[in-house]
C-alpha cells in the first residue's frame, strides 16, 4: 500500500492548511453553523441507531416467543390414549369424520 507523501507529515502545519482552506471555501461566519449542524446531525444518527438496536431487540424476541408458542402448540397436538388402552390421532381442522 502506498501514501501520499503529504498524508505522511502528520504536523499542526497540515492541520492549519487545511482549517486556512475550509476558512476560505466556507467563510468565516459559516464554519460554526455547518459545525453545529454537523453535531446535530451525529446526535440524531446516534439516537436512531439507538432506536433501531432496541427494535432489533424487540424483534428478536417476538420471535423467540413465537418460536416457543409454536413448539408448544405442536406438544398439545400429541397423540392421547383412551382408557382402552388404545391411541387416538389428535382432531385436524378441516376434514370431516372418519366412517367405519
Amino acid at each position: 500500500m502506498t501514501f501520499h507523501p503529504l498524508f505522511a507529515i502528520d504536523t499542526p502545519i497540515i492541520l492549519i492548511i487545511i482549517a486556512g482552506l475550509a476558512v476560505l471555501l466556507f467563510g468565516a461566519d459559516r464554519l460554526p453553523k455547518l459545525a453545529r449542524s454537523a453535531g446535530q446531525a451525529k446526535k440524531e444518527f446516534l439516537a436512531g441507531q439507538a432506536e433501531a438496536d432496541q427494535a432489533e431487540i424487540k424483534a428478536r424476541e417476538d420471535a423467540r416467543r413465537l418460536a416457543e408458542s409454536r413448539q408448544s402448540d405442536l406438544m398439545k397436538n400429541t397423540e392421547v390414549g383412551s382408557m382402552s388402552g388404545e391411541t387416538i390421532p389428535p382432531p385436524t381442522p378441516g376434514s370431516g369424520t372418519l366412517s367405519s
